[in-house]
């Protein structure tokens, strides 16, 4: 059954109709439909222009991972195999398939827009070739969700709180981040969450500020600390490489500079003060833009916190990372993330 409604909405995209007969049509899958990305820069962008930044040489049809009903780790080995040509979704939903990605979304090594964005760029090359070699895939851009912040259904007064506390990560270097804070890491699906902070199954949920305000995370939450302890979560967006091999020198023109200008620079570009709106949002401190304010309570992170969470990154999780990864990988995000950012890692 899950298969042929897989295979429904793939041909659901082959045969959407309203192109123009010249243009190339895309078959697009799209990240999280019910996110401000995905509603504020990936539809508008496919839907309405993409064919005008192309004149009409490229069309979309567009769905999501969770419309087809399909789990975000596979999004991009679907589009390797062909089955649709565009992918859009969170980084860390496919480390299981290579684990030198789990390093373009490394916690706490960013703690506001500007510096993230650096440390995107820089890992562009190590991502660029992870997609190319594992997925078949041509990166076409990486546009950020919130930081991964602290939704807790239980009292916290401090990052020292989370010890002994099951708390669901955001991907695996952040349940490595965890265990090594004294806290477990627990692997739930992002839609699983609620009814797991309701029944106690976990205490406390890392996802973007603004995701937990849209998914209504507050309703069976308490506290929110808003530190970046799982990274900012990337969404990357990539092409089937056979198929990009098909397009002209000016489709394939098009195509860069239009994820690049209209959905992956102005999603960075809002990234902060989204932040800033969604804790105003989630915690009542203000006014709320875009709709009612909650009144989740507002741990401010210490300077002890981030000095603690920094010492633990660079003295246990990104040696781990190194290890497993194994290779050239920690010299390549030494000499490249961590130049930007200004953290040493020793690989083990």
């Amino acid at each position: 059954m899950k298969k042929l409604t897989i295979l429904s909405a793939v041909s659901a995209i082959a045969l959407s109709m309203g192109t123009t007969a010249q243009a190339e049509e895309l078959a697009v899958v799209g990240s999280w439909s019910g996110l401000p990305l995905h509603k504020q820069f990936e539809a508008p962008f496919w839907n309405e222009k993409l064919g005008e930044v192309s004149g009409g040489e490229l069309s979309a049809s567009l769905t999501t991972h969770d419309q087809m009903g399909i789990s975000g780790g596979d999004v991009y080995r679907m589009m390797s195999q062909g089955v649709f040509d565009v992918g859009m979704t969170v980084a860390d939903y496919a480390v299981s398939d290579s684990v030198a990605l789990e390093a373009l979304d490394v916690p706490m090594i960013a703690t506001d827009a500007d510096t993230a964005k650096k440390a995107v760029d820089a890992a562009r090359p190590m991502v660029d070739d992870i997609y190319k070699d594992v997925f078949n895939a041509k990166v076409l851009g990486i546009a950020p969700y919130p930081p991964q912040v602290v939704f807790c259904n239980a009292e916290i007064n401090s990052l020292d709180d989370l010890q002994g506390k099951k708390v669901r990560a955001s991907g695996r270097m952040t349940a490595k981040f965890l265990e090594a804070l004294g806290a477990e890491g627990v692997n739930i699906g992002f839609g699983e969450v609620p009814g797991a902070l309701q029944r106690g199954v976990v205490d406390c949920a890392i996802t973007g500020a603004g995701s937990g305000y849209n998914a209504g995370w507050w309703e069976v939450s308490t506290h929110l600390l808003p530190i970046p302890l799982g990274g900012w979560d990337p969404v990357v967006t990539a092409i089937n490489l056979d198929k990009w091999n098909t397009l002209s020198d000016a489709q394939k023109a098009a195509l860069e500079k239009g994820v690049k200008e209209n959905l992956e620079a102005p999603a960075w570009e809002v990234a902060q003060n989204a932040l800033n709106n969604d804790i105003v949002c989630l915690t009542g401190n203000g006014e709320c833009p875009y709709g009612d304010a909650r009144g989740l309570v507002l741990v401010e992170a210490t300077d002890e916190d981030q000095a603690k969470a920094k010492a633990v990154l660079i003295s246990e999780v990104l040696p781990d990372w190194a290890e497993r990864a194994g290779g050239d990988w920690a010299q390549r995000w030494s000499d490249s993330v961590g130049k930007v950012t200004g953290v040493s890692l020793e690989a083990k």
